[in-house]
């Protein structure tokens, strides 16, 4: 089985090498690029399965690599940086990465984040799952027949609940900004609504989360968005 490549385009040399110290032990190949102009290179001659970019770079600021990348390739990008503001984030994410984690950060999230990301770009690339059915928890989820059900129960969800439902199951691994969301649930004229999220996403906690108010599925990034965490691939 071949090794996952791990693209790490990162200024600080002891970062990269706590990085790819951290990936090496879990069996994969890091390959590192200390500004954008040598990610550019990299990740066209290397083919990362998945690149790691720092906002902060020397030569550029990383969003812009990350858009100029995105015309080319469709490997996930997860953000590493100082930069916490819900702006910054939010930029991240629409110029096409796919999860931000703020430093300083903790080994075990960045590998749950990394193989997270894995297991996304597999299922897109084998062009998805073969059945219509998802799991997370005790949850299954029938994209196809609109079922729901919990620890063996029916759940039943709202046509708008189910919506937002799938689309996290879409973009599953994903960050996906308010925006997004609103956009892919409630169409254009939505967009700038976020309080329809907070409340729907309040009532499929309701159904769905063993413990509403400390949620392990329908997970909330703070002002930016959501995710949908511990779907079975």
């Amino acid at each position: 089985m071949n090794k996952p490549r791990i693209l790490l385009v990162e200024d600080e040399a002891d970062i990269r090498r706590f990085i790819r110290i951290s990936l090496e032990r879990e069996g994969m190949s890091v390959f590192e690029a200390a500004d954008a102009a040598q990610g550019r290179i990299d990740s066209a001659s290397r083919q990362p399965d998945l690149l790691i970019i720092d906002l902060g770079l020397p030569d550029e600021d990383g969003k812009l690599l990350i858009r100029q990348l995105r015309g080319w390739t469709s490997a996930p990008v997860l953000v590493l940086s100082a930069r916490d503001r819900e702006e910054e984030k939010v930029e991240a994410l629409n110029a096409g990465a796919d999860d931000f984690l703020t430093k300083p950060f903790g080994v075990p999230e960045l590998i749950a984040r990394v193989r997270a990301q894995l297991r996304r770009a597999s299922i897109v690339t084998s062009g998805g799952p073969a059945s219509s059915i998802v799991r997370f928890g005790d949850i299954s989820v029938d994209l196809a027949t609109y079922e729901v059900v919990r620890a063996d129960e029916p759940v039943h969800l709202t046509p708008t609940e189910f919506r937002l439902l799938a689309a996290l199951i879409r973009g599953y691994g994903r960050v996906i900004t308010h925006r997004q969301l609103l956009m892919d649930v409630w169409g254009q004229g939505y967009s700038n609504r976020p309080q329809y999220l907070r409340v729907y996403m309040g009532t499929l906690r309701q159904k769905l989360e063993a413990d509403p108010t400390r949620p392990q599925h329908l997970i909330t990034e703070l002002q930016v968005g959501y995710r949908l965490a511990g779907l079975a691939v």
